[in-house]
């Protein structure tokens, strides 16, 4: 290292020369010239005024790794810094940090440099050798091939999804080939490994950009179109592939019945059995799912045939549940209230196409008062209303009366409900006829309800549907509960005996204030458990009963059932009792057991008794709806049922006698 510069004033100047350096020698015009060491920087003191130039001999680490070599120069502060640099080796590639090459030249196995550093500052320098490695003799290629393929047919194309697998087993493979096949563009080739890919002369070459990696993936997509209902699935076929295996799944979009037709080695199989990675990709029902494993005598064939149906609308709105009651007053008017559980997707209205004479009084859409609309092919109520679009299902109801003949002494009568514009699933009608008319000889659409099993009927309530037109259980289901130390529990029934189910019972223990509550079940049934002896407070809310509100003394030791009798009213309406054990608004446990035997002498009085439905009718008229309809209090119910109702009307009819 050269060091040039002036002294300027008079006098003994101490210079620092450079720092990080290991000195070996310092001469100034060929004479030693001693150095000072402070701080890390070396010194020397100079007398001036006088140009001086120093000459250093330094050493400094030399880091050597494979191909490559490389130090860091600290550059002394100066007005300019030049460096020339010879390292071994032919068009040796030098590199320089903060600092510029300003020439470079090759000559007799050496590479030199000049360069311009930036002073002060340290500068770092590497530079790395070619190495002339032995040619190796390549390998040759062998390697297996799993593809995966998903088949899709649609109206205008046969599109194919292959998912390869490749495994090398020997030789640094740079490409793959594919034949495409004839008919098909590829619209994409996709993998980790793949470094570009290209169609020439119907071939598809993937290029890899790990050539010693042992496993590939490729994502190979192609489609084709068609106008034929009729196509031979193509499979894909790796070129000098030592071993051939896959999977064939088959899909079908839009309503599109598939006949597939296998030969060769291609076997059925059940599509579970599939990659969980090929079944990801599909998007329309699965037809068919096969295997195969190729063989030089046998290919895998697979034909496709299917016959296309027009798409056909989808239901915008269906009826889960309609629970139709009729009031027929002696002078033939009939008042009939449906309520539809509606389970809606888009649907406004609901076309409603009533009887002859008859017209809608009130409408409902989830308790809120909506006005139907009359037009000239029908009636419509709404669906929805504003701010109100709902997810999950919800409850419509409209009140509709129709002027009919008057009752004579004997004779016939037929009633209908209108046709509506939504799928019913099940529709429970019950009829409620005045008591002074002996009547028989029921037909029409609708099945009488007695005539079917009970289970059969599901209109206890106990799946959602609080406003059932008849019981599933009555009394003569009824057997005393046994209760253990800390348990209270009973039964709930109405004023026929007729157990009550979807009642809730609100229990509070008035000394401490504990509340529990509890539903009874579809047997009436209630118990609750961990009670301390003293005072216990019990209310009782089912719809279309009176809440009940009950005081009792209970011994927790000694524990007997309690039992509650509703009476039919609104729940707004509030009855108050007080009881011994074993007795609630007088109904005991003996009381329950003679209704029982009084129901199995009577199983048609039972049957013809009204429903909770037909009092909610009779209260709304007497004040809610519009008209003035003298309707019987006293009558007999008819119970009848029809599953699933597609837009027609339901009828009834019967002959009737004075008694």
């Amino acid at each position: 290292m050269q060091l040039q510069g002036e002294i300027l004033h008079k006098g003994a100047t101490k210079i620092p020369l450079t720092t990080g350096m290991a000195i070996l020698d310092a001469r100034q015009e060929g004479k030693g010239l001693p150095l000072a060491l402070e701080n890390g920087t070396h010194t020397a003191v100079l007398v001036g005024p006088a140009d001086f130039a120093v000459t250093l001999d330094a050493g400094l680490p030399l880091s050597i790794e494979a191909g490559r070599a490389s130090f860091s120069l600290p550059v002394p502060s100066a007005g300019s810094v030049r460096l020339a640099l010879v390292v071994p080796g032919d068009h040796t590639n030098v590199r320089i940090s903060l600092g510029l090459i300003t020439s470079r030249s090759s000559e007799k196995g050496q590479t030199a440099i000049e360069a311009t550093l930036v002073p002060g500052q340290p500068t770092n320098i590497w530079w790395t050798t070619r190495e002339t490695a032995t040619p190796v003799v390549p390998k040759e290629v062998r390697f297996l091939s799993d593809v995966k393929t998903l088949v899709s047919v649609s109206e205008a194309d046969i599109r194919i999804a292959a998912l390869a697998d490749i495994t090398v087993v020997q030789g640094e493979p740079s490409q793959f080939q594919i034949e495409v096949p004839a008919g098909f563009e590829i619209t994409g080739a996709t993998g980790a490994s793949v470094e570009s890919s290209e169609v020439e002369s119907g071939v598809l070459t993937l290029k890899v950009t790990g050539p010693a990696q042992r496993s590939h993936e490729f994502l190979i997509s192609m489609e084709k179109s068609i106008s034929a209902t009729r196509v031979d699935a193509p499979f894909l076929s790796f070129k000098d592939a030592q071993r051939e295996t896959g999977e064939v799944l088959v899909e079908g979009a839009g309503t599109i019945e598939l006949t597939a037709t296998e030969s060769g080695g291609l076997k059925r199989i059940d599509f579970k059995e599939m990659n969980p990675s090929l079944r990801s990709l599909a998007h329309s029902p699965i037809e068919a799912a096969f295997r195969y494993h190729k063989q030089p005598n046998e290919k895998p064939a697979l034909a496709l045939e299917w016959t296309r149906f027009p798409d056909s609308s989808v239901i915008a709105a269906v009826a889960e549940r309609a629970v139709v009651t009729t009031l027929v007053t002696t002078e033939g008017r009939s008042l009939t209230e449906i309520r539809l559980t509606i389970k809606n997707q888009a649907q406004p209205f609901l076309k409603v196409a009533l009887p002859a004479g008859a017209s809608i009084l009130s409408a409902e859409v989830a308790g809120e008062k909506v006005k139907p609309v009359e037009g000239p092919d029908g009636n419509r109520v709404p669906l929805l209303r504003a701010g109100f679009r709902p997810v999950d299902s919800y409850t419509v109801s409209f009140v509709f009366m129709h002027s009919g003949a008057p009752f004579a002494k004997k004779g016939g009568s037929d009633l209908a409900l209108p046709k509506m514009d939504v799928p019913i699933n099940l529709l429970q009608w019950e009829v409620f006829l005045p008591e002074q008319y002996k009547v028989k000889d029921f037909a029409g659409d609708a099945l009488a309800a007695n005539l079917l099993p009970a289970a059969s009927l599901d209109v206890s309530g106990a799946e959602g549907a609080p406003n059932g037109m008849a019981r599933g259980y009555s009394v003569s289901n009824f057997e005393v509960l046994s209760l253990l130390p800390g348990q209270l529990g009973g039964i709930v029934v109405d004023p026929t005996g007729a157990m009550v189910p979807n009642a809730q019972l609100t229990v509070t223990q008035i000394d401490t204030g504990a509340q529990r509550t509890v539903v009874t079940d579809n047997s009436g049934r209630w118990i609750v458990s961990n009670l301390s002896t003293g005072r216990v407070k019990i209310a009782v809310n089912a719809f279309g009963f009176k809440r009940l509100v009950s005081q009792i003394d209970y011994n927790g030791g000694g524990p007997v059932p309690f039992n509650f009798a509703l009476s039919v009213g609104a729940a707004s309406e509030l009855v108050e009792v007080t009881a011994a054990n074993g007795r609630l608004s007088g109904y005991s446990t003996v009381d329950l057991e003679r209704l029982q035997r009084d129901v199995r002498k009577n199983p048609e009085k039972q049957q013809m008794a009204a429903s909770s439905n037909v009092t909610n009718l009779q209260q709304r008229i007497s004040g809610v709806l519009p008209v003035r309809v003298d309707v019987p209090r006293a009558g007999n119910s008819y119970n009848f049922v029809r599953p699933l109702v597609l837009d027609e009307e339901t009828k009834v009819s019967f002959t009737y006698k004075s008694k």
